[in-house]
């Protein structure tokens, strides 16, 4: 299957509703990176979100920085060759596979979201290096064991060997009323001993007045969201052994020159990041 890229789920995309008449938290993203993925509806709502913090570019901006780092490092430096990135979004170069495959061009990434705009973009993330792969499946994190049997079905990483479950950005979308815990350790359970969580989540722990009203807004335009404390992110890596130097602000996490803003402060990143190994 060397080089084969793969798009899993609807195949009528097209004809499907993409949410262009209300913002959508992809597009909003896409906004705050200066992409051109996004409406006049989903500015209308970035903006409003910028009016309350206005660092949340700065946040999206750190986040892809942190997200870069971290895979460079699991390819690099740790050896792994399997990646299953959940809640993958618009794609926004570099892209995950390109960063890895950059490392070794053997690695193999399987995207996975359920978000319907994200699917009508997904062809930008099915361009493998020849001898690696990557995949698109469609299915949602809220449903892990779904997840699960989506990718085993799919067949472009597999189990038997050491993967990394990167989950950037994504769980403060999905609230407590969801068993966002549930869902982390049920993806964690169906991974191989060798295998890294590697997670970056928004908090309010530096600006709760600001991040409340974030977090409104969001519900508002019918995404739910919660940004969790310290300790309440720190709670995703229970039973994983951390990658130094742990659960840190993260821009704070081995940093590079060049990596994202240089000049933020913790509460400009508002913005939770790690990588732990599962033994």
């Amino acid at each position: 299957m060397d080089g084969v890229d793969k798009k899993a789920g609807s195949s009528d995309e097209g004809a499907r509703d993409l949410g262009q008449d209300r913002p959508h938290s992809a597009r909003m993203y896409d906004y705050y990176l200066g992409g051109k993925t996004n409406y006049a509806v989903d500015r209308e709502a970035a903006q409003a979100v910028i009016q309350q913090f206005p660092a949340i570019v700065t946040t999206a901006r750190i986040n892809r920085a942190y997200m870069q780092r971290a895979v460079h490092f699991l390819a690099a430096e740790r050896g792994v060759r399997q990646f299953l990135d959940i809640g993958t979004g618009i794609p926004t170069a570099p892209n995950l596979h390109e960063v890895v495959q950059a490392v070794d061009p053997r690695c193999k990434v399987a995207y996975v979201d359920t978000d319907p705009i994200v699917l009508a973009y997904a062809d930008s993330l099915l361009t493998s290096a020849p001898q690696g792969e990557t995949s698109y499946i469609e299915a949602s994190v809220t449903s892990p064991e779904a997840v699960i049997d989506a990718v085993r079905e799919d067949g472009c990483i597999s189990f038997d060997k050491p993967v990394a479950l990167t989950l950037h950005a994504l769980l403060h979308f999905v609230p407590d009323d969801q068993d966002a815990y549930g869902v982390v350790e049920r993806l964690l359970d169906a991974l191989p001993t060798g295998s890294y969580l590697s997670l970056s989540h928004c908090t309010g722990d530096f600006a709760p007045e600001p991040w409340q009203a974030i977090v409104d807004l969001y519900t508002q335009n019918g995404t739910p969201a919660q940004v969790r404390s310290y300790a309440e992110v720190l709670r995703f890596f229970d039973r994983l052994d951390p990658v130094d130097p742990g659960l840190v602000v993260a821009h704070r996490w081995r940093p590079t020159p060049a990596s994202g803003p240089s000049l933020a402060t913790d509460a400009d990143a508002s913005l939770y990041a790690g990588v732990a190994l599962k033994r």
